[in-house]
Order: structure tokens, then C-alpha cells, then sequence
């Protein structure tokens, strides 16, 4: 397979460069702490319960793109693909602490828990509360009775669109936790690959995958999925993968969703669109009822040819937040008419 090609300067300083973009593209609402791996906005009300959501970059716009306002206080970044240290975490729980404490939120990865876990732990040490939601919405990752091994990929989007909704009105960061939680453990995805992403450093491709196949289930870092099978049309692979998501929760007829139909860096609006109408006739099928939809790219792995389908089942009290107005560089919702 041929080397990608990327539009980069040094690549040891990818990272840095990214950050001081994201800077310069939020027009002075942001600000990068001590030139580390650290941005925030640079105004947060004090008695404020604040969000903090990070991972490693290469997944462009989360994490940084979802600061914002009803959405994330601050957002740590890791190198390419790998975890944020505790370090940059505590530096950051400690620029975030309004007074009410501070809710992490991030992909099930092994280096992100384990290094915001012991980052809480040096906070803890500080006098400064904080709880912890890791997302874990991916299905073909790990079975139903396993689902705290799943990772984290696409479904981190309606977990942090709720989680900022519910700390811009809630007073304690026990109910912004449980808000969370909610949103959390009723989100399920997965997605598809046609053709892998690159390392920006080198140029080498993140996976294998001969150029007439695809993988069902394929992980944001090139994890293996869990069918691979030659290339087909648009709706049957949306139908293999409606299919494992729906029995999950499961989803059946009545509920409603927000879904998410994500690209994965290298797929065309075009693509999306056809599979966006073959989920709705799917659901309508089925009698589940769409409350909204958000497509687009939010959660990226580097140029890699691919999709993945979200569904949050939604209630009322999850629809409030959902509904929420919010403005961010990567995500910006309105007033639900």
C-alpha cells in the first residue's frame, strides 16, 4: 500500500500546530494552557460543574471541536492516536474547578483510563471532586455482557452534547454525572471501513485491508472488526449494521433516537446521504422514530474511508438536554421548532 500523503509541517509537531489552529479558529473564545495539550474557554462562570472530554488526537474535531457553549469547558489532548497524560489532565481539572467539581468524559481506551483515573487521584489530593463516564457505545467490540470492555468511538458525540447540556443547568456534578450515565448507556454504534487512515508521522497506513472488501465493526484505530466480506451496495451494509445495533439495547417499536451517521475522514457527503435514506426506511420500518439527525464528520480516524451509524434511544428528560441550544467549532444546534 502506498504512503499517505499529508499537508503537515515537522511532523513531531502535528499536535502543537493542531491545538494553536483550533485556537485561532474559535476567534479568541479559546484559549491553550501553557502550551501544553491543554485548551479551555477562556470564560467560565465560577459555581459552574464543568466538563472536561479528551483522547488522543488524529480524531479531529473531537475532542477539541466540541468546546463550547452547553457543550465541553476544556478538552486534553494526546499525541496522535495515544492517551493524554496525567499531567496535562490534572493541569487541566485544576484551570476547569469552578467550585462544583468536574466531570471527565472520554473513550473506554486502556491509556485514557488509566491516565485520567490517576489524574482524579492527584485532584482528589488537591481537594477537588471529580467523577468519571467513559463511553462505550461500540457493539462489535465486545458482547452485552461485556459492554464496560467496549470502546468508545462516534456515540462520545451525544454523550458530550447531553453531558455540557446537563452542567449548564444542573447545580451538583452528582446530577450532571447521572445525566451522563443516562445518555451514555443508551447509545449504541458501529461502523465500517473501506479503506484505512495513515499515521501522520510516517505515512503508513493504520491497517490492511485489500481495496475490494470491507470490514464490519472496524475500530477508530484500525482494531479489528468483526466480519470482513467483499465490497456491497450502500444499504446492504447499513442493514448488517442496523442489525447489530438494534437488537442490542435492544431498540424496538416506539422508541425514539437521535442518529448519528458519522464519516470517518475520507468518505463523501454524497455516501452519506444514500446511507442516511436507507437507515430512516430501515427505522420507519421498524416503527422507531427518528427525533433528529446529525451527519457529518465528528469523530475522524485520520483519511480513513469509512462510516458509523449512533442511535441514542431518547426520553424526555434526555430529549430537554438533546434540545438544548450549543455552539462549538465542530457542532452548532438551535432552537428544536
Amino acid at each position: 500500500m502506498k504512503k499517505g500523503k499529508k499537508i503537515i509541517n515537522n511532523p513531531k509537531n502535528i499536535v502543537s500546530e493542531v491545538l494553536d489552529g483550533l485556537v485561532s479558529a474559535y476567534g479568541g473564545e479559546l484559549i491553550r494552557v501553557n502550551g501544553k495539550g491543554v485548551v479551555l474557554l477562556n470564560s467560565i462562570p465560577e459555581g459552574k460543574v464543568t466538563l472536561l472530554i479528551g483522547g488522543g488526537s488524529g480524531h479531529e474535531p473531537l475532542f477539541g471541536g466540541f468546546i463550547g457553549k452547553n457543550l465541553a469547558d476544556g478538552a486534553v489532548a494526546g499525541n496522535i492516536f495515544a492517551a493524554p497524560t496525567p499531567d496535562q489532565i490534572l493541569l487541566a481539572t485544576e484551570k476547569l474547578n469552578k467550585g462544583k467539581g468536574v466531570l471527565y468524559l472520554y473513550g473506554n481506551y486502556a491509556g485514557d483510563d488509566l491516565n485520567f483515573d490517576m489524574a482524579a487521584e492527584l485532584a482528589a489530593a488537591e481537594g477537588i471532586e471529580t467523577k468519571t463516564v467513559r463511553v462505550w457505545d461500540d457493539v462489535a467490540s465486545a458482547p452485552p455482557e461485556r459492554f464496560t470492555d467496549r470502546r468508545g468511538i462516534a456515540g462520545d458525540f451525544f454523550v458530550i452534547k447531553i453531558a455540557g447540556a446537563a452542567a449548564a443547568i444542573l447545580n451538583t456534578l452528582e446530577e450532571v454525572y447521572l445525566a451522563a450515565c443516562k445518555a451514555r448507556d443508551n447509545t449504541c454504534s458501529i461502523g465500517v471501513a473501506v479503506a484505512a487512515g495513515t499515521f501522520p508521522e510516517t505515512g503508513e497506513p493504520t491497517f490492511e485491508l485489500p481495496d475490494d472488501e470491507i470490514e464490519i465493526g472496524m475500530g477508530l484505530h484500525g482494531e479489528k472488526g468483526v466480519s470482513r466480506s467483499k465490497m456491497m451496495d450502500a444499504d446492504a451494509v447499513v442493514d448488517l449494521m442496523l442489525d447489530r445495533i438494534l437488537q442490542d439495547l435492544p431498540f424496538v417499536p416506539g422508541d425514539q433516537v437521535g442518529l448519528l451517521i458519522n464519516n470517518l475522514g475520507a468518505t463523501t457527503m454524497t455516501e452519506l446521504l444514500i446511507v442516511c435514506r436507507r437507515v430512516h426506511q430501515v427505522l420507519l420500518k421498524k416503527e422507531i422514530k427518528v427525533y433528529s439527525t446529525d451527519l457529518g464528520s465528528y469523530c475522524t480516524s485520520q483519511e480513513m474511508a469509512g462510516f458509523s451509524i449512533t442511535l441514542i434511544k431518547l426520553d424526555d428528560e434526555l430529549k430537554k438536554f438533546y434540545d438544548l441550544p450549543a455552539a462549538s467549532l465542530a457542532y452548532t444546534k438551535g432552537l428544536k421548532e
